[in-house]
């Protein structure tokens, strides 16, 4: 999660200047490739702190596992316990699903910009409909 100090507050504000410049070059149609480890971080970023909440997942507990095609994973836990982060082991089992792009691609996609079909998915396509549309209690 990025601290709630002025190191975290710059973190999110450069994550969202990126994403906002990708929707303002769209509307011009001249996009640009985002900076990877700039996207990687997004993706991190965007896992620990928006997809990250104590409220009870309202489903089968599952696993998502996100791989960016320039070599990072992560994987979100979903359960009783509210939605988290959960560590990648070799002996872990396999996720209920599983999205596969580039780190921008993966960063566009959770923050909304790009959809399902934008992404290779594997598994319980259901899992990702139901993380869409769910709405944990603050």
């Amino acid at each position: 999660m990025s601290p709630a100090n002025a190191w975290g507050v710059a973190r999110r504000r450069v994550l969202e200047v990126l994403v906002h410049t990708y929707d303002a070059q769209l509307a011009a149609g001249a996009v640009q490739p985002m900076p990877v480890d700039v996207a990687i971080d997004g993706v991190a970023e965007f896992l620990d702190t928006c997809n990250s909440t104590p409220t009870a997942w309202p489903h089968e507990a599952a696993t998502i596992h996100y791989h960016a095609t320039e070599g990072r994973s992560w994987l979100l836990a979903l359960d009783g316990t509210g939605a988290w982060p959960a560590p990648l082991t070799e002996d872990a089992a396999p996720a209920s699903a599983s999205a596969t792009g580039t780190a921008e691609q993966l960063l566009l996609f959770v923050r909304g910009r790009l959809t399902l079909d934008d992404l290779k998915i594997e598994g319980d396509q259901q899992v990702f409909e139901q993380l869409i549309a769910w709405e944990p209690e603050e």
